[in-house]
C-alpha cells in the first residue's frame, strides 16, 4: 500500500501562501489539500477558484511534476462551483452528498469537467450513498472530525468506517480494476496515524497546529511528514507521540 501525505491549506500562512505549498512539497508532501468552505453548509469561510488558480503553479515538484491540488467542498449547492475550480487547476473535486441533490449527476459534472470525482463522509454519514455510484467514484475521504474548524480531536469510530469503506474499495476494484483512493481527514497525527494506517487509510489530510513551513521552519515540516509516513508504514506495534507539529503536515491520509 502506498501511504500518501495531504497538508492542508487552512493551515498555511496566508500571507505567503505560494511558498507555502512549494515548501511541504519540498518536505514530502504527496497531495495539496484545498477546503473550501460557505459558511453556509459549514460554519465557516474560506477560499475559492482564484486562489486555486494561483496556487496551480506552484504545485509542482522542483522536476516540473505536478502535484495534485484536492479540492475538498464543503458548500451547498455544489454543482454551479464545479466547473469553476475544475478550470482553475483542480485535479480532484470531492463534496459530501448531503450537498447536491443529485449525487449521481454531481459525480459526472465533476469527471466531465476533467477531474478525479469524490465523496465525503460526515462522522454521521452512512456509506450507504456508495451503493449505486460506487463505478463514479474515484476517492472516498472520510471526516474524522466534524467539518468546519480545524485543531479538533480524531473520533474513533471513524476508524470502523474506513475500514467498511476499505471493503467497498476493494470489491469494486476486483470488478473494474481501477484504483479508489481511500482518504481520512481531521486530527491525524503522528500518535494515532498507525492505527489510521491499519484500518485502511493511505491517504491523510493534515492540519498540525504549531509551525509553518516557511525558511527554516520548513525543516520542521520535513521531519513531520517523514515521521508520519514511516509511522503510518509500521502496521504493528504501539505508537507514541513524537511531539513534532507541524502547521502544514498530516492531517489528511490517503491510500491505497
Amino acid at each position: 500500500m502506498t501511504f500518501r501525505l495531504a497538508p492542508s491549506i487552512l493551515s498555511a500562512d496566508f500571507a505567503s501562501l505560494g511558498e507555502e505549498v512549494r515548501a511541504v512539497i519540498a518536505a514530502g508532501a504527496d497531495v495539496i489539500h484545498f477546503d473550501v468552505m460557505d459558511n453556509h453548509f459549514v460554519p465557516n469561510l474560506t477560499i475559492g477558484p482564484m486562489v486555486c488558480e494561483a496556487l496551480r503553479p506552484y504545485s509542482k515538484r522542483t522536476d516540473g511534476s505536478k502535484i495534485p491540488i484536492d479540492v475538498h467542498l464543503m458548500v451547498k449547492p455544489v454543482d454551479r462551483i464545479v466547473p469553476d475550480f475544475a478550470k482553475a487547476g483542480a485535479d480532484i473535486i470531492s463534496f459530501h452528498p448531503e450537498a447536491s441533490d443529485h449525487v449521481d449527476r454531481t459525480l459526472g459534472l465533476i469527471r466531465e469537467s476533467g477531474c478525479k470525482a469524490g465523496l465525503v463522509f460526515n462522522p454521521a454519514t452512512s456509506l450507504s450513498y456508495l451503493d449505486y455510484v460506487m463505478d463514479k467514484v474515484d476517492l472516498i475521504l472520510i471526516m474524522s472530525v466534524n467539518p468546519g474548524f480545524g485543531g479538533q480531536k480524531f473520533i474513533p469510530s471513524a476508524l470502523a468506517k474506513l475500514a467498511e469503506a476499505k471493503k467497498r474499495i476493494a470489491v469494486q476494484m476486483e470488478k473494474s480494476g481501477r484504483e479508489i483512493w481511500l482518504e481520512v481527514d481531521g486530527g491525524v497525527k503522528a500518535d494515532n496515524i498507525a492505527e489510521i494506517a491499519r484500518a485502511g487509510a493511505a491517504f491523510r489530510i493534515t492540519r498540525t497546529p504549531d509551525a509553518r513551513a516557511l525558511t527554516a521552519r520548513a525543516r520542521l515540516a520535513v521531519s513531520a511528514i517523514s515521521d508520519c509516513k514511516s509511522r503510518a508504514a509500521q502496521p504493528f506495534g504501539k505508537v507514541t507521540a513524537s511531539g513534532r507539529n507541524n502547521r502544514l503536515a498530516p492531517e489528511t491520509m490517503m491510500a491505497p
